[in-house]
C-alpha cells in the first residue's frame, strides 16, 4: 500500500511542470483549431468530384456533338443535292439554239441561193435546209415551206394578162387592185412604163368599178424629194376619173419586197375587207410582184390571196431567178443582202456546189 502511494505521489509531482490535470481548458484551443479547419477544406467527399472534374467531361461532349452534327449533315446535304441539281439545269442552257442553229434569216438566204442557182437540183438540199429550219422555229419552217412551194410552181401556175385584168374577179370592195411603182424622172414627173402601167389599172378599174385601187412606191426622183411615184400615180387616176374613195396611196416603200409589206399593212390596219389581190405591173415584173406579195401574207397569216395578175407590154425578159431569190430574202429580213443580188454584187459562190 504504501509503495503505491509512493508512485503516485511521483506521478503528481511530473505532471506539475506542465500545469497539472487541473488545467483542462488548455486542450479546448487545439480542438478549435481541428474543428475550424475542415470547414474551409473540401471534405473527402467534395475532394473526389472536384470542379475540374466536369470540364474533361463537357469537351468530349461537346466536340462530339458540335462536329459529327454540323459537318457531316452539311456536306452530304449540300454536296449532292445542289450539284447535280445544277448540272442537269445548266447543261440544256450551253446548247441553246445559237450555238448549235443558225437564225431563219441565215438559213432563207442559203435556201433562196441554191434554189435560184439550182433550180430543181437544189431540191433535197432545200428540204435539208428547211429540216434545219423546223429545229430552230418550227411555226417559221411551215411558212416558208409553203412560199418555196409557190416559188417553185410560179410559172407553171401564173400566166401573165396583157392590157387588162381577166374575167371572173369579184366585183366587190373585197378586192384590192395593186399597181406597182417604177422610178421617176429627175424632176418628179412619170416615165413612160409607169404610165403604161397606169393605163392598165385604169382599164382594169373601170372593169371591176367596185374595187379598191392601190398605188405603192415612195420618192425616186432625183431633183425632187417632194415627189413619190404613189402620188403621181394616184393624181393621174384621179384625172382619168376614178374616185378619189376608192384609191389608196403607200409612198414609203423603194423596193417590190416593200411594196409588199407597206401595202399589207394599210390593208390589214385601214381596209380589212380586202380580201383579194389583183397585181398590176409591167409584164416581165408581175411574177415577182405576185411571188412576193403571196410570201408577205403568208408570212404574216394574213387572210389575202392574190388572185389575178395584168401588165404592160414591155421588151424585157422576166426578172431572174437571182432577183427572186433577193425579194424573198429581203421579206425574210436581210435587205443587206437582197440589195447585193438586185444590183449583181452577191457572191454567188459563197455556197458550194451541190454533190
Amino acid at each position: 500500500m504504501v509503495k503505491r502511494l509512493a508512485c503516485w505521489l511521483l506521478v503528481g509531482a511530473a505532471l506539475l511542470p506542465f500545469g497539472g490535470c487541473t488545467s483542462a481548458p488548455a486542450p479546448t484551443q487545439p480542438v478549435v483549431e481541428l474543428t475550424l479547419g475542415p470547414t474551409t477544406v473540401p471534405s473527402p467527399t467534395e475532394a473526389d468530384t472536384p470542379l475540374s472534374i466536369p470540364d474533361p467531361t463537357a469537351e468530349p461532349t461537346a466536340e462530339p456533338t458540335a462536329e459529327p452534327t454540323a459537318e457531316p449533315t452539311r456536306e452530304p446535304t449540300a454536296e449532292p443535292t445542289m450539284e447535280p441539281t445544277a448540272e442537269p439545269t445548266e447543261t440544256p442552257a450551253s446548247t441553246a439554239v445559237p450555238e448549235k442553229h443558225r437564225t431563219v434569216v441565215e438559213i432563207v438566204e442559203e435556201m433562196a441561193i441554191y434554189y435560184a442557182r439550182d433550180g430543181e437540183k437544189a431540191a433535197q438540199k432545200v428540204d435539208e435546209l428547211l429540216s434545219e429550219m423546223s429545229a430552230v422555229d418550227p411555226d417559221a419552217a411551215q411558212r416558208w415551206t409553203k412560199i418555196m412551194e409557190r416559188w417553185k410552181t410560179l410559172d407553171e401556175r401564173i400566166v401573165v394578162n396583157h392590157s387588162v385584168l381577166p374575167d371572173g374577179l369579184p366585183d366587190t370592195d373585197e378586192l384590192c387592185i395593186v399597181v406597182l411603182g417604177y422610178s421617176l424622172n429627175a424632176n418628179g414627173t412619170m416615165k413612160n412604163q409607169l404610165k403604161d402601167r397606169l393605163k392598165v389599172a385604169l382599164k382594169s378599174a373601170k372593169k371591176y368599178p367596185n374595187a379598191f385601187v392601190l398605188c405603192t412606191g415612195g420618192g425616186t426622183a432625183a431633183r425632187k424629194k417632194s415627189a413619190t411615184e404613189a402620188g403621181q400615180m394616184s393624181a393621174w387616176l384621179k384625172k382619168q376619173g376614178v374616185g378619189k374613195k376608192r384609191i389608196i396611196v403607200e409612198k414609203k416603200s423603194h423596193t417590190t419586197s416593200q411594196n409588199a409589206r407597206f401595202s399589207l399593212n394599210i390593208l390589214l390596219k385601214d381596209h380589212p375587207q380586202v380580201k383579194y389581190i389583183a397585181v398590176v405591173s409591167g409584164d416581165y415584173h408581175v411574177k415577182v410582184g405576185v411571188l412576193l406579195f403571196e410570201a408577205e401574207a403568208i408570212l404574216r397569216d394574213a387572210p389575202i390571196t392574190v388572185i389575178a395578175n395584168a401588165g404592160c407590154k414591155t421588151s424585157n425578159e422576166d426578172l431572174s431567178s437571182e432577183f427572186r431569190a433577193g425579194g424573198l430574202i429581203e421579206l425574210a429580213g436581210n435587205a443587206a443582202a437582197a440589195h447585193k443580188l438586185y444590183y449583181n454584187k452577191y457572191d454567188m459562190n459563197k455556197y458550194p456546189p451541190l454533190p
